[in-house]
Order: structure tokens, then C-alpha cells, then sequence
């Protein structure tokens, strides 16, 4: 064994304490005792999997001013996160094999943490999928404009059924076009943003995709939901999962009063009860993961009139520690939280990752409970230098280790840029 490690570790749906063997990068012994010349003891903090996050913009390349592969990484490993995945909505966009390539270069050289990078489907690329399979970690698919999207017709999408992306994950941008198209109008605050953007458009979206996938062979997952009905209508289908975001769960037109156009985002904030309907939903297990959708702008592009102002917003350095408080406080279980951040995003893109398992990599967080700390984002790593859940109170982990490597110990950044490994290929 090349290092061991003793704590109080989340097996099984319990805490035990036990000690964890590992060698090259992988768990290979649980046991109650067990000890190597490298023996690492964690007294009175926690030990969890890693985060995963399967949904990012780390803006590189073409955006870098918004943020790079390096600060997003960095941020990830900040907030417990040991792999990434990055979407396509790149400059150049990643919808060639030359520009997966190029942004898989990219991230080899300067990303901290554990990466992968999706694929996005085009009009004119959707008969090329059979031959990115192997070089992806899952494809995206935009059926409503956003940040740099790419242009796809829905009435693609069955000839999209037939098309061949192995076991690879299907992510998609639910949100109808012409529904947005019928109901856009000039925006001077969020309640406009959601009326051009009404939930409506995201469930005609979300029936759509289920006409056309529910009996096929595919995995779907659709990003960002934001509706309980758009839920309701997905949670009984064995090969459709969905995500939401925090800024969806915890925030709501209600309680933003000042700045709106740093919360515009799409799909957009809904209104307090829409936002509780969906937490409910989170609750009730309905829900199987929970998903950045860190898409950051700096301050002078956010800084705007609301109707010009980008929309997107950070988050992937906060989500797990607003979370882990949340635990903390009993909003969710621990439980629910290991298959909402760690297991349920490593079973949809097929990482052996999400669970302190033998044969898996040892990818921890180390957690002290006590620890809590209010968000402020002169504190935190993005190149933008806000953060919309400022005042959060939190909790962030103490140490992360990837692949039994310590890449943040008491709190502080000690691995370099270039350590991240492309997984999901």
C-alpha cells in the first residue's frame, strides 16, 4: 500500500471508523485496523467521497476573462470537488474532435482537479456522434439559446434517437425555443426573466424529450430543472435522471432585491413557491443530483441594464459547504446528500468515483462539522470575484485527497496545476 488512512468514514450509509488501504490511486483495503509505512489519522472530523459536479462553464477557451480551466479547478478543489465536467459551450465550441482535443490539452496542463468534457450536438455534427463516443464523457444537447449555445431543431431529435453515443450520458438544456421565442419580451428585472423564460417552456421541453426517449436505450439526464412538474413528469422513468442547481433551490425572485441582473441566469429563478415545490421534491428523493451550473461573468458584464446583462452565475466553489450545512441542520440527510453530490454523479457518467469502495479512487473530503463560516467572495478562488449566496453560512472541507493525493489540507491549496486526470473517455 502506498498509504492508509484512519477516521470516521461514510460506508454504506453509516459512519464507521475503519481505516482505508490504498495503493496507485485506488481504495484496496477497508478494514477496522490496517496500517501502512504512510498512515494518515483524522480524529474528529468526518471523512465522505469527494464531490463531483457534472456541470460546469469553465469558460476556457475563448471566455477566459470570466474565468479558466486553472480558477475553476482550483475553486472545485475548494469546495470538495475532485472531478468536473465541463460543457462545450466553449470559443471555439467543443463540437469537432479538433476542439475536444484542443480543450482536453487544455485542462491536461492546468486543471487541479479531475476532469471531463462533453460533447455538443450540432445540426450538422448529430451523424458524427458514433465516432466522438470514445473520446467524450458524455454528449449536450441545447434546445433553448443560451451563453454561446449551439444551434440544434427539435424536430432532430428522433433522427438523434437512432444515432449511436455508446453508454455515454445524454445532457440536455431543457428549454423549448419556441415557447421562448412566443413569450420573450424587453427584461428590466427578474420577474421579466421569468416571464420570458416561463417554466412552461422548460416542461414542453422536458415532454418532448420524453416522447421521443423513454423507450430507448439511451441515458438522459436532464440539466438544471427548475419546475416540480417537470419533475413529476420524468420520475418514473429508469433511464431519465434530472438535476437542479442550488441557485434554483435556495434562491427565488422573492428574496433577491438588490442587483438583479448578477441573478439572471438560464433557466431563470422562479418565483417562492415554485422554488419550494422543488426543494420538496429534493426532499422526497425525487431528484438525483445537484449540479453547479457554474457559468460565471465579471462584475463590468454584470453590471449592466438587466435586458443586456449576460446570463449565468458561479457556483461550483459554494455548492458543496452551503450543502454541508444544510446536513448540519437537517434540511437533508447525509445520505441524501452522498447520492446527490457523490454517487448518483458517478453512476450516470460510469467514473469510478462517489464511493469509498474497493476498486474505486480515493477521492475523500475531510469535513470538520464545527467549522462554519459565512460565504464572502473576496474569500473565494473565481477570476469573476462574486458570488450570488454571499452571507451563505457554510461549512467547507478540511482536506481533500484525489486519488489518495492531498490536494487541500487545513484549508490551503498544496497540489499544483496539471494534476487532474481526464476521466469518462
Amino acid at each position: 500500500m502506498d498509504l492508509s488512512i484512519e477516521g470516521k468514514f461514510f460506508l454504506k450509509g453509516n459512519f464507521e471508523n475503519c481505516c482505508i488501504g490504498i495503493k496507485e490511486g485506488k481504495i484496496v483495503k477497508i478494514k477496522k485496523i490496517l496500517k501502512s509505512e504512510n498512515h494518515k489519522y483524522f480524529r474528529n472530523n468526518i471523512i465522505l467521497p469527494a464531490g463531483i459536479d457534472i456541470h460546469v462553464h469553465f469558460r476556457e477557451p475563448g471566455m477566459t476573462d470570466k474565468e479558466d480551466l486553472s480558477t475553476g479547478s482550483k475553486s472545485a478543489a475548494f469546495g470538495g470537488i475532485s472531478c468536473y465536467f465541463d460543457m462545450p459551450n466553449t470559443i471555439p465550441q467543443s463540437i469537432t474532435k479538433q476542439n475536444l482535443f484542443l480543450k482536453k490539452k487544455l485542462a491536461e496542463n492546468k486543471s487541479y482537479v479531475d476532469f471531463g468534457l462533453y460533447f455538443g450536438i450540432t445540426n450538422n455534427n448529430i451523424n458524427k456522434l458514433s465516432e466522438i463516443k470514445k473520446y467524450c464523457s458524455g454528449f449536450k444537447l441545447y434546445m433553448g439559446e443560451s451563453t454561446n449555445s449551439m444551434n440544434f431543431d427539435n424536430h432532430n431529435l428522433d433522427a438523434l434517437k437512432n444515432c449511436d453515443i455508446g453508454n455515454k450520458a445524454l445532457l440536455i438544456h431543457a428549454e423549448d425555443q419556441e415557447c421562448i421565442n412566443k413569450n420573450k419580451k424587453m427584461e428590466n428585472n427578474l420577474n421579466d426573466h421569468n416571464k420570458s423564460r416561463p417554466s412552461i417552456c422548460e416542461l414542453n421541453a422536458v415532454r418532448n424529450i420524453k416522447s421521443v426517449f423513454q423507450n430507448s436505450n439511451k441515458k438522459i439526464h436532464i440539466c438544471h430543472i427548475t419546475s416540480s412538474k417537470s419533475v413529476d413528469e420524468i420520475k418514473n422513468l429508469k433511464n431519465f435522471t434530472c438535476g437542479v442547481t442550488p441557485h434554483h433551490l435556495l434562491l427565488d425572485i422573492e428574496n433577491v432585491s438588490k442587483k438583479q441582473n448578477y441573478y439572471k441566469v438560464n433557466p431563470p429563478i422562479r418565483k417562492k413557491l415554485e422554488r419550494k415545490l422543488l426543494l420538496d421534491c429534493l426532499i422526497r428523493n425525487e431528484i438525483d443530483v445537484v449540479e453547479s451550473d457554474h457559468a460565471p461573468h465579471t462584475i463590468n458584464q454584470k453590471n449592466t441594464d438587466f435586458d443586456s446583462a449576460p446570463s449565468g452565475i458561479p457556483g461550483v466553489e459554494t455548492m458543496i459547504p452551503i450543502f454541508l450545512y444544510l446536513v448540519k441542520n437537517e434540511v437533508i440527510t447525509m445520505n441524501q446528500f452522498i447520492q446527490l453530490f457523490c454517487k448518483n454523479p458517478a453512476e450516470i457518467l460510469k467514473i469510478p468515483k462517489g464511493q469509498i469502495k474497493i476498486g474505486y479512487d480515493a477521492d475523500f473530503m475531510i469535513v470538520d462539522l464545527k467549522k462554519i463560516t459565512k460565504i464572502e467572495a473576496n474569500n473565494l478562488h473565481y477570476k469573476c470575484g462574486w458570488s450570488p449566496f454571499e452571507n451563505f453560512k457554510t461549512i467547507f472541507p478540511k482536506h481533500l485527497f484525489i486519488r489518495g493525493e492531498n490536494i487541500i489540507s487545513d484549508w490551503e491549496m498544496v497540489s499544483k496545476e496539471g494534476f487532474g486526470k481526464f476521466v469518462g473517455g
